[in-house]
Formats: C-alpha cells, structure tokens, sequence
C-alpha cells in the first residue's frame, strides 16, 4: 500500500489578509441527496460559485467505501479509490462545509465512518513519540458546520449540551488544526413549513456568498 499522503498545513487566515476562502470543499452527510440537507449542500454550492469560489463536493451517500474500521488503527485498512480522493479535496480545499442531520445527538453513522477512515493518522494528525501531544496535519483550514435537527436548537445547546456539535468541532476538526469552526443548527425541520424552509436555504446563501467574496 502506498504511504499515505501528508496534509500540508495552509496558511492561516490572518496571514492571507482579509481575503475569505475560496476553494470550498461541500461534505454532505446525509445518505440521500433528495433530502433537505441535500437541498442546504446545494443551495450553498450553487451561491458559492456564483460569488466566484471555486467548489467541490463530496455526497457521501455516492461514495464506495467500508465506514467499518474492523481492527481499529491497529492495521492499516486500504483505502477505497473513493476515500483516496475525498483525502486529495480535502488537502485541496481553504474551507470545509459539512451538512448533516443531528440522530441521536450527534453524527449519521455514515459520515462517523467517513471520518474513522479518512482523517488518519499521518494524513490529519501525528501523535509524538516522547509525549501525548501531536501535531494538527491540517492547519489553515477552516470548517462550518450546517446541522439539522428536530430538537428545538435552544434545548439541544441548554438541555443536552450540544454533544454532536463539540464532537465534530473541537474532537475532530480542531483535533486536526482546523479552525475556526462555526456552526449553523437549524431547526426545528419535522413539521417545519415551506416557507420556513425557504427562509433556511436563504440564509445559507447568503453565508455562502459571505464566505465566498
């Protein structure tokens, strides 16, 4: 098995001046694509490039890959042709978009499995030899999170403690040197009007054009 390839760290932002990111990696994280995450990805791409950002995306639902790690980091699981390119967008893109449903608290176990096999060690992280730290393989990079769910945002934050959200952002991403990470909870979807799906997809455009300028 080829080595695995070795995130290069951007420069951070503050040193690219005031100038928002323009390569723009789209995750979508929910299996099927006709859902309203689907519709989110796909409002945000499209504004995205129309504010002149040059973007990829990821449908995790299209991908051909085990989301098993079946002996853990133990051995190495060769990567399906799918994941080798996830990794190559990845080290290609300044900003990284995930939209994804919040089950259970926290990740769509697909998305979970993306993440076990993709960010490994010594593509996204290197762990020391003489001390418990490590080093972050993708600094530079920033995220924003656009996440679904049926629970009130308010209570998720307050009542639960928004365990998905610190997990994706400060567990993996940071984990990894990315950051900033910001995040979108949108909510409440089941029972959630038209309109008020509209208004949704509207304000994702405009954080796209945002980011994009």
């Amino acid at each position: 098995m080829k080595p695995l390839k070795q995130a290069k760290p951007l420069q951070s932002n503050s040193r690219l001046g005031d100038r928002a990111p323009k390569r723009i990696l789209v995750i979508l994280g929910h299996p099927q694509t006709d859902s309203f995450c689907g519709a989110l990805a796909q409002a945000y791409s499209e504004a995205a490039q129309i504010a002149g950002a040059e973007v990829r995306r990821i449908n995790l639902g299209e991908l051909q890959f085990d989301p098993i790690l079946w002996n853990g980091y133990r051995e190495v699981q060769p990567l399906e042709p799918d994941l080798v390119k996830a990794q190559e967008d990845i080290l290609w893109a300044e900003h990284l978009v995930l939209v994804y449903p919040n089950w259970w608290g926290g990740l769509p176990a697909l998305l979970k499995g993306f993440c076990d096999r993709v960010l490994l060690p010594g593509f996204a992280f290197k762990y020391h030899q003489q001390d418990p730290f490590w080093d972050r393989l993708l600094q530079g990079r920033s995220a924003q999170l656009m996440v679904t769910m049926d629970t009130p945002p308010w209570y998720y934050r307050w009542g639960f403690k928004q365990p998905g959200h610190e997990q994706m952002r400060r567990t993996i991403l940071e984990f990894c040197g990315v950051k900033p990470v910001k995040i979108l909870s949108i909510g409440t979807v089941r029972g959630s009007s038209d309109a008020q799906r509209q208004q949704w997809l509207e304000k994702v455009r405009r954080m796209a054009t945002k980011t994009s300028i």
